[in-house]
């Protein structure tokens, strides 16, 4: 007998690729489509800032407009999964109900919630992995049941496994003619609501350009614009500058990660451009390599205990890193007095977007580079501001650029001045995102300090007064900071050998602590 079925959306905002509701749709006779704005458990698992909220309340009037146009529509409801979706299941009478799979752990454990209610009401209850290219617990056994570590391992783990799945057929009017989307009254708890009735007001965010409107139109539209309409994607990724003004990667990284575009379909669109060119990139050059990436992020934090922080997470090495507030803030509001750091942080602020050679530039700025302050209050950071801040590629990525597990070469240091100045020596992106400093002449932009009395008072900009001197000397805190990773390392090499692929996981074992060295190799300053 055909079901009731009450399909919730989480993260697959989207008709396209939509495993999960393409199965609801076939196995029931009415089905119920509905989103439940529950603030208390997206904001326990993360920091969600105005942009982010702004961009999910975008997406969802999207997704209604076209549930829409096939004859459909999504309930919109506030408060916690349980209450609400409980009430709902009696209400509509409902026999089944359908999600997607999630693997991080606030995901895991409303998925267990939900597992119980449904066992308590006699509900079906159907699943797809669908935010992935793979479900990573298939990885994890196919690696004889441990995440793979390096992502060379991961590659060829998921050679054997084979190309991913392709994307299901896109949902359409027929599907709901087949199947019945009942309408209720409209009433006010079933409606988006509005930022100002969530009681949200980002003053700063909210005066500045969208660039990256939420919703499935907007994200198919930038993958056609970038995919099928240019040819630079058959030789390899996008070679494009971090401070250029407008961002010229493919910048669908939001998309996936409210899943408005669905992951699998970038992958086989990439693969059929690919069979069309004589010549192009292997990972991890590839955007498919960059796809991958994420996959094995979503792999390793799957797998890892306490993977988004250093106690607990058996990866990550236990360093005793700097508590200042004061110094952690003056980083989160563009006060370093670096204008390179500075304009990369007013744009992550204002515009929910930064290039990803920008994120490691802040990144290794606050930790290993100069301030030396713990990779979690940087992600933290990134977690309420960037718009595709997502729990295990976001957390993936700041134990890389922290050195603190998967990347190695740590003496590879960011300098806050001439990697800026060679990318853009006549500093339009900082004139653009620093308009204190816009009338300094080229040569003195990315080092203001430096210039004469009289050229700063030509600029109208005196530094100490109207923008800060330096916070630190990036020569001195750089070798200081390389010796105390260094130290670390040592004290815990097999912890550092996991990521390197040198020792299972499993194997992982108390060292002796050595003797330590102080004495740094050369720093080598990226520029």
């Amino acid at each position: 007998m055909p079901h009731r079925t009450l399909h919730l959306f989480r993260k697959g905002l989207r008709l396209h690729d939509n495993p999960t509701l393409l199965g609801a749709l076939e196995s029931s006779s009415v089905v119920f489509l509905v989103y439940v704005l529950d603030r208390a458990f997206e904001e326990e698992a993360m920091r969600v800032g105005f942009l982010q909220w702004r961009f999910l309340l975008q997406s969802l009037l999207d997704l209604r407009g076209r549930l829409s146009a096939v004859g459909s529509r999504l309930y919109v409801l506030q408060g916690s999964h349980r209450a609400v979706l409980r009430e709902l299941v009696v209400r509509w009478r409902i026999t089944q109900i359908s999600f997607d799979l999630e693997t991080e752990p606030h995901h895991v454990a409303l998925q267990r919630e939900l597992g119980e209610m449904a066992q308590e009401l006699g509900l079906t209850v159907h699943t797809c992995v669908a935010h992935t290219l793979y479900d990573p617990r298939r990885i994890i056994d196919a690696n004889g049941g441990e995440a793979p570590l390096t992502y060379k391992k991961f590659l060829r783990v998921v050679s054997v496994i084979g190309e991913p799945d392709k994307p299901v057929r896109d949902i359409t009017a027929e599907d709901f003619q087949r199947c019945y989307s009942p309408e209720e009254v409209e009433c006010e708890q079933h409606c988006i609501p509005s930022l100002s009735e969530l009681g949200l007001d980002g003053s700063d965010e909210a005066q500045a350009e969208v660039l990256w409107p939420g919703g499935e139109t907007h994200a198919l539209q930038r993958l056609h614009k970038h995919l099928e309409s240019q040819g630079w994607v058959q030789n390899s990724k996008p070679q494009a500058v971090p401070n250029s003004l407008w961002p010229n990667t493919t910048g669908l990284s939001p998309y996936f990660s409210f899943g408005c575009l669905s992951v699998r379909t970038f992958y086989h669109t990439l693969s059929r451009v690919y069979a069309r060119a004589r010549n192009h990139a292997l990972p991890p050059v590839a955007l498919q390599g960059q796809v991958l990436w994420r996959e094995f992020f979503y792999t390793a934090a799957a797998h890892t205990p306490n993977f988004t922080r250093m106690e607990g997470n058996p990866i990550c090495l236990q360093i005793r890193w700097n508590h200042d507030p004061d110094a952690l803030q003056k980083w989160r509001t563009a006060q370093t007095g670096f204008p390179w750091i500075d304009a990369i942080m007013t744009q992550l602020r204002q515009e929910g977007w930064i290039h990803h050679l920008s994120r490691h530039a802040v990144a290794c700025f606050l930790t290993r580079g100069d301030l030396w302050i713990s990779w979690e209050e940087g992600m933290k950071v990134f977690e309420e501001y960037l718009l595709d801040a997502d729990y295990s590629v976001n957390a993936g990525n700041w134990l890389w650029l922290s050195a603190s597990a998967f990347f190695h070469q740590y003496n590879r240091i960011f300098c806050p001045v001439r990697f800026g100045r060679r990318t853009d020596p006549e500093g339009r992106y900082i004139r653009k995102y620093v308009p204190v400093l816009k009338n300094f002449p080229s040569r003195f932009i990315y080092e203001p300090w430096s210039a004469p009395e009289e050229v700063q008072l030509q600029a109208g900009c005196i530094i100490g007064e109207d923008y800060p001197f330096p916070m630190v000397c990036h020569a001195e805190a750089s070798e200081r900071n390389l010796a105390l990773m260094k130290e670390a390392r040592s004290c815990q090499e097999n912890t550092a050998k996991l990521t390197r692929g040198q020792i299972p996981p499993h194997s992982l074992q108390s060292s002796t602590k050595p003797e330590f060295s102080t004495r740094a190799r050369s720093v080598i300053t990226l520029y």
